[in-house]
């Protein structure tokens, strides 16, 4: 007669209710992916508690969330994958550190030709890159995108532009010389950003963006696209809250405004070609409409804007990255600025007589030889992306795939609904692989290896592994084949595969953009590297002895008490914008 009474009913089912919910929730949190390893989870909270408190114990370094995950890995012995669960704020994430495990999310299979697709959550950045972007579409979308813009990065043709990219560096290094006779302190990150945003606008849209002028100079464009980009950006250098409603409205109006301004330079451009023919501008924007009709699309016009939105955003921001670390390692590591600068003159001529313009006109008339014999160059760049890789990748098995990943021990597990991300900063800096010296900067442990990215493009169905199958590459649009070691020495005995250096990503989905990144940052360091000296302030400054000069470690390193680390803002980029003072190498004052 009891259970008949209506509020005993009620209360049944509410404890039958709240049963069921404790015992879904004790499944999600705590036996789900027990088997994985991870740290000790919270029945209520999952990892998102523990997860605060590594990132109050990393203290400034937390910047950069990759090194709060490297802290957690460590606490649990390194296994090759940790899952995080932050639910609900995120899906459940699978932070990967092993080079081979990421190979797996990388390359092309059955069920996904192109890829596993990338994170939805990356869709905040759709008005940053535009919906239609090569980097957020998937399937047949992404395949007809990237073959309809590879022409525009490959190698041969980004050589055929070699003299506007020497046309943009000369601002560059008058900003330079002016900081060198003054002798004040600036910041490389301004220096470093405007020169690749103007040779990302120049090569991809054929427009002067002006990116290097003064501010009360500079174009309408690069100022609508500078008023988008800082919405992405707090005061502090975080990222803000992507979610807020005001942050997102702001995002709107101001990528409809930069969109209604590409709209009409794209519109320009297509008059210009359709007097001058082929025998106009040759930039990536040039090459995709060369071939349309009598008008443009809408279709057309929407999806290049957001293709061009992307290679801008990619292409001015990550080759500054590697620009400021680059100039950082090679102020604070004597050896190998004397080696670097020893190989220039042996290829540019000696002494004062090789000043920048020297140079330029050296790529201008043998640019192809010189590249290719800028051996430790590439070691350089290679061992700069190895250690301070401006992001990762995220990529999302949808549920209901039956999707399988194989761990390094040969175990293997189901990964539906969980997001795989293969945390370069750990994978590139793994003792397995680069032994002791793995967070070292040491470009003596590519030599050997060094020509493999110039030219290295993979494209649509064909991956990495199966160009190497029979270990050779062949670059897209370029008929020449070369044999590739599948490794090289750390130099310590211990062997680099290939998956294990992946700044660029790897698989068909790899960056389109990655050699325009090699060629300008070989173009930007020879001229600079050889005239200037680079002495840095603050983080990271040198300790002197008493007659004045840098101490050196061990390592053949200045000597410091404080350290430069990275902070993310979307990309993973030195916290201090590498403060620096230049002046004049001492032969040539």
């Amino acid at each position: 007669m009891f259970l008949t009474h209506p509020w005993a009913l009620v209360g049944v089912g509410f404890v039958a209710l709240a049963f069921y919910l404790y015992q879904r929730l004790e499944y999600e949190r705590l036996r789900r992916y027990a088997q994985l390893p991870q740290v000790k989870p919270s029945l209520f909270w999952g990892h998102l508690a523990c997860l605060g408190e590594y990132f109050k114990a990393e203290g400034d370094e937390a910047i950069d969330s990759d090194h709060v995950f490297s802290a957690m890995i460590k606490s649990i012995g390194n296994p090759d994958v940790m899952i995080l669960d932050v639910r609900p704020f995120n899906r459940p994430l699978l932070i990967i550190r092993d080079a081979e495990v990421a190979e797996q999310v990388s390359k092309q299979s059955k069920t996904w030709p192109y890829g596993i697709p990338k994170n939805k959550r990356m869709g905040f950045l759709g008005p940053l890159i535009g919906p239609q972007s090569i980097i957020l579409t998937t399937g047949h979308k992404w395949k007809e995108t990237r073959k309809r813009f590879n022409p525009g990065f490959a190698h041969q043709h980004l050589m055929s532009l070699l003299p506007i990219i020497l046309d943009k560096t000369e601002p560059f290094l008058a900003h330079l010389r002016g900081y060198a006779d003054t002798n004040e302190v600036f910041s490389l990150e301004p220096l470093c950003t405007g020169i690749t945003f103007d040779i990302i606008g120049a090569v991809t849209m054929g427009y002067d963006v002006g990116a290097q002028l003064p501010d009360d100079q500079q174009t309408e464009f690069i100022k609508l696209y500078r008023n988008l980009l800082s919405t992405y950006e707090n005061d502090d250098g975080g990222t803000p809250d992507v979610m807020q409603p005001r942050t997102i409205w702001t995002r709107y109006r101001r990528a409809k405004r930069l969109d209604a301004h590409m709209r009409g330079i794209i519109q320009q451009k297509y008059e210009e070609m359709k007097k001058q023919g082929k025998k106009g501008s040759r930039s990536v924007l040039a090459l995709r409409l060369q071939d349309e009709g009598d008008d443009l699309t809408d279709d057309v016009v929407r999806d290049t804007i957001d293709q061009l939105k992307s290679f801008l955003f990619a292409g001015h921001d990550t080759t500054s990255i590697l620009l400021q670390w680059a100039f950082y390692e090679l102020s604070r590591t004597p050896r190998v600025l004397q080696t670097l600068r020893a190989e220039l003159d042996d290829l540019f001529g000696p002494g004062p007589d090789a000043d920048p313009e020297a140079v330029r006109r050296a790529f201008e008339t043998r640019g192809e030889e010189l590249m290719r014999r800028m051996t430790y160059m590439s070691a350089v760049i290679k061992e700069i992306l190895r250690l301070y890789p401006p992001a990762g990748t995220a990529r999302y098995v949808p549920p209901g795939s039956n999707w399988q990943l194989r761990r390094s021990d040969g175990s293997s597990i189901l990964l539906d609904g969980v997001i795989l991300y293969n945390c370069h900063t750990l994978i590139q800096r793994d003792e397995g692989v680069y032994g002791p010296s793995a967070n070292d900067f040491i470009p003596e442990r590519w030599l050997g290896n060094t020509d493999t990215w110039m030219g290295k493009e993979e494209e649509g169905e064909e991956s990495a592994e199966e160009g190497a199958r029979d270990g050779t590459e062949k670059a897209d649009g370029d008929d020449r084949e070369k044999k590739v070691p599948a490794a090289v020495s750390s130099g310590e005995g211990h062997s680099i595969p290939a998956a294990a250096w992946r700044p660029f990503e790897r698989g068909p989905r790899n960056c389109i953009g990655q050699e325009l990144a090699n060629i300008e940052a070989r173009v930007i360091l020879a001229c600079a590297v050889r005239k200037y000296d680079f002495i840095k302030v603050g983080a990271g400054e040198a300790k002197l002895d008493s007659e004045g000069n840098p101490l050196l470690n061990e390592k053949g390193q200045h000597v410091s008490e404080t350290n430069v680390y990275t902070r993310r803002s979307i990309t993973a980029r030195p916290h201090d914008g590498i403060e620096m003072r230049v002046k004049l190498r001492e032969r040539w004052s």
